[in-house]
């Protein structure tokens, strides 16, 4: 499929693509092209991850990124906004953020400690227990459950071949800090 149509290459007001027709659902022989059927399968995944997000906010009252910073706040006690940044792969501001709100709906309660009483510990109140035993799992959500769970060498084949896609797309990758359920 090309990046351009016409002659025209694409431009900032298409989102650097220019549709040109080269995606068709079927070819002559009756078969799905393999762009509709790698298509309908990014569409599988993102579906499963937006159900799965519905399904955590419809049970548990919280955002998917909010679930899983109170999933693992709750096993490990004491831990800080920066330790929690690294655990979910998030940026530290954003980290602070899903603190704040967890903070803000009595879930969580932060405490200096250290000699310095910079550091900050991070527990879960009792409230917390109820949200976590009725939300649904994986707390992590479906997509970094999935992903947990392949082989090496299928990870290193998916990695390379979504970075060509990443690639193509020209996004700014500064969107890998940001959890899906946020975006």
């Amino acid at each position: 499929m090309g990046r351009a149509s016409c002659g025209q290459e694409p431009g900032p007001m298409d989102g650097g693509f220019r549709y040109d027709g080269a995606m068709s659902e079927q070819n002559h022989q009756g078969q799905l092209a393999p762009e509709t059927r790698v298509l309908r399968q990014f569409r599988i995944v993102f579906n499963a991850v937006k159900n799965h997000f519905r399904q955590v906010e419809r049970d548990a009252g919280l955002g998917g990124a909010q679930l899983w910073a109170l999933s693992v706040i709750a096993q490990s006690p004491g831990i800080g906004v920066t330790e929690l940044a690294r655990a979910l792969d998030i940026h530290q501001s954003t980290a602070s953020n899903l603190v704040r709100a967890l903070g803000g709906r009595g879930l969580i309660a932060s405490a200096r400690e250290g000699q310095d009483r910079r550091g900050v510990a991070l527990r879960t109140l009792p409230a917390a227990d109820a949200v976590l035993q009725r939300a649904p799992v994986p707390f992590a959500g479906v997509l970094p459950d999935a992903l947990s769970s392949l082989d090496a060498a299928t990870l290193a084949r998916l990695e390379q071949d979504l970075g060509a896609l990443i690639a193509l797309l020209a996004v700014d990758e500064a969107d890998a800090h940001v959890p899906l359920g946020e975006a």
